[in-house]
């Protein structure tokens, strides 16, 4: 029976529209799409080195990292031996006052020197820095583990 107009019939509407919800969820899909791709080509390449006894650290507060070419990056910003130093400082005098401790991820090509990173950790324990840890690659352990 076809509706009529102007006859005063208060009826339900029984039927569910979802298109307006596709729509929306496809935009969505898009926006995802497009900023996953500008976050992987921020992204510093570097080959992390594997170990048996890798663990998850909880929490991170400052990411440091050394590339192939000995280039030290704070959040993946580059950055000096000396600014570093001044950044380390400000955050671990910021998180003090704040009760709270500063987590340092070091990671490192696995070309680079292994004074190098010795160079990097000491630069994080002499401004303050109790706590850090060594970034892995924990494929790599998987690979590992199954070779005899």
């Amino acid at each position: 029976m076809a509706a009529q107009l102007g006859s005063g019939g208060d009826q339900a509407i029984v039927d569910i529209n979802i298109t307006p919800f596709v729509d929306i969820i496809l935009v969505i899909l898009i926006i995802f799409m497009v900023t996953s791709v500008a976050i992987v080509r921020k992204a510093i390449k570097v080959d992390l080195p594997d170990a048996a006894s890798g663990e998850s650290t909880g929490q991170t507060s400052l990411g440091l990292l050394i590339d192939g070419d000995l280039r030290w990056y704070l959040d993946g910003e580059p950055i000096s031996r000396q600014r570093l130093q001044q950044a380390l400082r400000s955050n671990h005098h910021r998180a003090s006052a704040a009760g709270e401790e500063v987590v340092c991820l070091v990671s490192a090509d696995e070309s680079v020197p292994y004074g190098e990173v010795i160079r990097l950790v000491d630069v994080v324990k002499s401004e303050g820095i109790a706590r850090f840890a060594l970034d892995i690659d924990p494929t790599l352990l998987d690979e590992d583990a199954t070779e005899p």
